[in-house]
């Protein structure tokens, strides 16, 4: 660990030691640049403590036992309750009991300088790191500064909501304990991950929804599949409500949620999965001419517009809050910097070029961890009529496939590939069902890879898979 002293001159410096900031210094450090990482948390960021890891550890045991209910002579082994306590443990397991010390060394390893402490811009290449015991440091950069700093959970300003001491996603990833009741305000991927989570470890959830419809970003069917196997597990889901009021009995009573519907519910926990708002607000902003607390604005190599020096990388640009699509922005933020460091021209005119993060806006890949899986890539279908393509939307029912009998009872799932009629390649793809995670990347490449349908033809999958989904797809476009 670097400590305080002198004002330190680098080629660069990053902000925030998440995946995003971390994947930023491994490329300036891999192209000769000296680079140096300030963090005021966990090495790691979000993502391993208290989003990804945590997360799909906790949602991976209630998955498979409600797999393992469906398959026949196992069935009946499945239906005991879970072990929470072992299911919890492996969650602590996950995120290295909240301590970074083997994300410390990786970063060390690859010669990074790493600053404990609170960055903040002060001008232009110039950062200030405040300690933890109060000494401060100034960062020179020459080259660049990336802000990797990421997002925060935002809590509805409603009366009283600080006594009730809300959950966000970071309570609801780090819990010690199982709540009687949890009422979830949210319908998106935080919101269902969650029910899925605590309703199959033993709570009583209810979903309070604002909109009709859960997983609104994506295709209407994966909301609404997600829904019916939620509701047959037990969750109570309200639509076209919001929470007006909460209030908590005392210090650890039970929580009062009062809808704008009328209705009051009680509840032990009530998390609010409600939208992220950028870790932009103490980050001195204003002395570089930005409004504090805004999202920043970038082009395709992550450069903040109007800026010569200035990055953005991951969350706090707004692009794509995933952590995988953040990792693959770092990557081509660190190779851009690298570029314009050793004045190398910008391959900005090719459009999947290594400056461009063109996925952003065409192949995004995203994967929704419930009971089934969620999965998509790319537009759905309003969002490509909406963009003024000419597209047609194939479906098909994934239980239609001979692996999908064979991997579960009963499967329920559907699938759909939107078509650029114009150009004959997929712009997007969606996939709802058991165990369809790891079919997603096969739809990534064929979207981010401008595949031509005809190509796809020839692209055989194995039988008896739920892959032969794209065969059917195919057939189906084919007539």
């Amino acid at each position: 660990m670097t400590d305080a002293g002198e004002n330190t001159e680098y080629d660069v410096v990053v902000i925030g030691a998440g995946p995003v900031g971390e994947n930023v210094a491994d490329r300036t450090r891999a192209a000769g640049l000296s680079t140096a990482v300030v963090e005021s948390e966990l090495i790691g960021g979000e993502c391993s403590y208290w989003a990804c890891m945590p997360s799909k550890a906790l949602l991976r045991p209630v998955v498979a036992r409600a797999d393992a209910r469906r398959v026949p002579g196992l069935s009946a082994a499945a239906e005991g309750p879970l072990d929470a306590d072992a299911v919890l443990a492996h969650r602590d397991g996950m995120t290295s009991h909240w301590k970074d010390d083997g994300q410390v060394a990786w970063l060390e390893g690859i010669g990074a300088d790493i600053y404990r402490g609170k960055g903040r811009l002060t001008g232009t290449r110039t950062v200030s790191v405040t300690a933890p015991d109060g000494t401060r440091k100034q960062l020179t950069a020459r080259r660049a500064v990336a802000v990797c700093t990421g997002s925060r959970a935002v809590v509805p300003a409603l009366p009283g909501i600080a006594d009730v001491r809300p959950w966000t996603s970071r309570e609801a990833t780090s819990a010690k304990e199982v709540p009687g009741r949890l009422v979830v305000v949210g319908g998106g991927v935080v919101g269902v991950e969650m029910a899925t989570v605590w309703q199959g470890l033993g709570s009583q959830v209810t979903m309070l929804i604002r909109g009709r419809r859960l997983l609104p970003k994506m295709e209407p069917f994966a909301g609404e599949l997600v829904a019916e196997a939620l509701t047959e597990a037990g969750v109570r889901i309200l639509t076209g409500v919001s929470a007006t009021v909460a209030r908590r009995a005392g210090k650890d009573g039970p929580v009062t949620v009062e809808l704008d519907s009328g209705e009051q519910l009680e509840t032990d926990e009530i998390l609010f999965a409600t939208g992220r708002a950028p870790r932009t607000d103490d980050l001195g902003l204003d002395t570089v001419g930005l409004k504090p607390g805004s999202w920043l604005a970038v082009d395709d190599s992550c450069l903040v517009e109007g800026s010569d020096w200035l990055y953005a990388v991951g969350d706090v640009n707004h692009r794509a809050l995933l952590t995988h699509q953040g990792k693959y922005q770092a990557r081509i933020a660190g190779a851009a910097i690298a570029a314009r460091a050793q004045k190398t021209p910008l391959l900005e005119t090719d459009r999947w070029g290594a400056h461009a993060a063109t996925a952003d806006h065409a192949a995004v890949p995203q994967v929704v961890f419930t009971d089934p899986e969620a999965s998509s890539v790319g537009l759905t279908l309003a969002e490509a009529e909406a963009a003024g393509h000419r597209v047609r939307a194939v479906d098909h029912d994934l239980a239609a496939v001979a692996g999908s009998g064979l991997y579960a009872k009963g499967y329920k799932g559907r699938a759909r590939m939107v078509v650029d009629l114009d150009r004959e390649i997929l712009l997007g793809v969606t996939f709802v069902g058991p165990g369809i995670g790891e079919l997603l990347h096969s739809a990534t490449i064929a979207v981010a890879g401008e595949v031509p349908i005809d190509r796809l033809w020839h692209a055989v999958p194995a039988y008896p898979t739920i892959s032969e989904i794209w065969l059917r797809l195919l057939e189906t476009f084919r007539g």
